[in-house]
């Protein structure tokens, strides 16, 4: 992994944003030809373990308590319905099954329900993923222990921006969470969401921030905002599909064997649009109806979209 570069500065990758498109497009994907097969896309499936009632103040979210979304509060899921869940999505074809709680954290006890499932989901032969919010070093290593494979934490946008999007904790507490998950030898997932009313020089400073990690996170979703209603960010704009293939782009550049994922949003990407995000670096999406609260492609829309591109779902059998 020596090769990797960890040093990025802001104003190098300001320069990569500001290349020309066709030039920046040609880069990317040369690289990622280098350390991908082109024709072949990651396909994980996301499932909310505990909706709602958060004590985070995050802008873009409906689950936080200080908003309302009109979203139902739930209890944590039981094992059984979780591993019926991810059953129906290894015989889609996910490879990777991933499971959000709306926690700040989670307790002790909360956490050995987790771990609860996360044993059924490695039972079925497939990768965990889970994302809770922060963790401490003793819980990071009981994950660990159990065997999970990834653990998501978006730093969402970048240190300038993030206290304009949530104010409930500190840029640096995402920094310190991951830190605890690199140290316990777990897999990274870590990326961040495009149209919080961010500039360019903060999509620049977020993917620096991620690129500059003493290990590149193995996984970085690039999430463009679903705006909810009943959120503060209900209204925002969004950035062009130009602007936002320039960011999966970059994101390949600075972290050519990280897997780019194309997150939330994907509902409203053309075909085209998404053919260019796949150009550019990007090798993963999820797959299934629903991303926590938002809408997600259907199974079969995707699939018709694979096949018109050639691209193959990884199977692991």
């Amino acid at each position: 992994m020596s090769d990797l570069k960890h040093d990025w500065t802001l104003e190098e990758i300001n320069q990569l944003f500001a290349m020309p498109f066709n030039d920046l497009l040609f880069k990317a994907h040369s690289i990622h030809r280098e350390n991908f097969d082109p024709n072949k896309v990651q396909v994980s499936s996301l499932l909310n373990i505990k909706t709602g009632a958060c004590p985070e103040d995050c802008s873009y979210c409906s689950q936080s308590s200080k908003h309302d979304s009109g979203l139902e509060r739930e209890k944590l899921m039981q094992i059984q319905q979780v591993k019926e869940a991810a059953k129906k999505a290894k015989d889609l074809g996910s490879e990777r099954f991933c499971m959000g709680a709306a926690w700040r954290n989670p307790t002790d006890k909360s956490l050995d329900l987790v771990i609860e499932m996360i044993k059924e989901v490695k039972d079925l032969g497939m990768e965990s993923c889970v994302t809770l919010g922060m963790l401490s070093e003793s819980q990071a290593a009981k994950l660990k222990e159990a065997g999970l494979d990834y653990y998501n934490h978006n730093i969402d946008t970048s240190k300038e921006h993030y206290s304009n999007v949530i104010t409930t904790r500190e840029f640096q507490d995402r920094l310190d969470t991951i830190d605890h998950v690199q140290q316990a030898g777990i897999n990274v997932c870590s990326g961040g969401i495009l149209g919080l009313g961010e500039t360019v020089e903060d999509r620049a400073s977020m993917l620096q921030t991620l690129a500059n990690m003493d290990q590149h996170p193995n996984s970085v979703p690039i999430n463009l905002l679903v705006p909810v209603p009943g959120t503060p960010f209900e209204t925002m704009e969004k950035p062009s599909d130009i602007d936002f293939i320039r960011s999966i782009a970059v994101a390949r550049i600075l972290m050519p064997k990280s897997v780019v994922r194309l997150s939330a949003g994907r509902t409203d990407m053309s075909e085209t649009m998404q053919a260019s995000c796949f150009f550019a670096g990007a090798n993963s999406v999820f797959y299934g109806d629903e991303l926590l609260t938002t809408p997600n492609v259907t199974q079969s829309k995707d699939e018709a979209l694979f096949k018109g591109l050639g691209i193959n779902m990884h199977q692991h059998h």
